[in-house]
């Protein structure tokens, strides 16, 4: 079988303490690798190393050949690196639907009512929790939570996601049949980069901000350009409904100390219509700020 991931004498220290030491190993294509031992001695923190969250002190992590071992999350989720967490966090007080319900309910494309029941039993049924929607999620097992869990992370990347993908797959389809040349424009997000509590909507928008540069070479010789606007903290109906202790805070932590404007985030989008010779690149509109 041809060696998918491949870690060799990897090695983790924090300051005195060394965390990691040595591990080799392999996974194949295919396979299922189990990392066993007790608490403390190190599981975690190589899974923190592969995935990028923490920099190896030595030693080399290579995925399908490629030296991976140091790179940003994002980079590395773009290559195809994913992860789950050990705790699995759930609405304890709400059903299995109204658990899935709320996530649809918060994110940017919000669903409400029959629609989102309706939405949260279709994922249910696929992550196989069909019909099991008005069960307490308290009294699921640990591994039907970490199914519902898998419900929740798809109601964000169908909107998110899947969503921006189907959109621009007709649009750039009409733009070819009818001869028309112009631009596409995904907005994504700063927290493409990664931003902590935020798994499936970070993952969603890195995923959006990774169709820009392949649409961009793939629709070129049709004179379709595609960009990415990546917005920050923007004055929204949102963010107006926080409370204000929350709202001073994350303002605090803008370098510019206000958030954005909806026509700040237009006015990138028109400089992208009037310059001809952009394409493939993000654009991050957020005060300086990086998550």
């Amino acid at each position: 079988m041809t060696t998918l991931v491949d870690i060799q004498n990897l090695k983790k220290q924090f300051g005195g303490l060394t965390a990691v030491n040595a591990v080799t190993f392999s996974v194949a294509e295919g396979e299922t690798v189990a990392l066993l031992g007790p608490n403390g001695s190190g599981k975690t923190t190589v899974l923190n190393m592969i995935s990028g969250a923490l920099a190896p002190t030595s030693g080399s992590i290579s995925l399908a050949g490629e030296d991976i071992g140091g790179l940003a999350p994002n980079r590395i989720a773009h290559k195809g690196v994913a992860r789950t967490f050990q705790l699995v966090r759930v609405l304890p007080s709400l059903t299995v639907a109204e658990n899935v319900t709320a996530a649809l309910a918060f994110r940017p494309n919000h669903l409400w009512g029959h629609a989102a029941r309706d939405r949260a039993e279709q994922l249910l049924a696929e992550v196989g929790l069909g019909g099991r929607g008005d069960e307490h999620a308290n009294d699921l097992t640990y591994i039907d939570q970490k199914r519902m869990e898998l419900a929740q992370w798809q109601s964000v990347i169908d909107v998110n996601l899947t969503g921006v993908f189907l959109c621009g797959r007709e649009a750039a389809t009409r733009m070819i049949e009818n001869g028309d040349q112009g631009a596409i424009i995904n907005i994504a997000s700063i927290s493409r980069a990664g931003n902590m509590g935020q798994s499936n909507y970070s993952a969603a928008k890195a995923g959006v901000s990774a169709l820009v540069p392949v649409w961009a070479k793939e629709l070129a010789r049709y004179g379709i350009r595609c960009m990415g606007i990546a917005p920050g903290f923007i004055e929204t109906e949102m963010t107006a409904s926080m409370k204000p202790e929350a709202l001073e805070k994350m303002t605090a932590g803008i370098p510019l100390k206000r958030m954005g404007k909806p026509e700040e985030i237009a006015s990138a989008v028109a400089f992208t219509f009037e310059n001809d010779y952009v394409s493939g690149r993000m654009i991050e509109v957020d005060g300086a700020l990086r998550l």
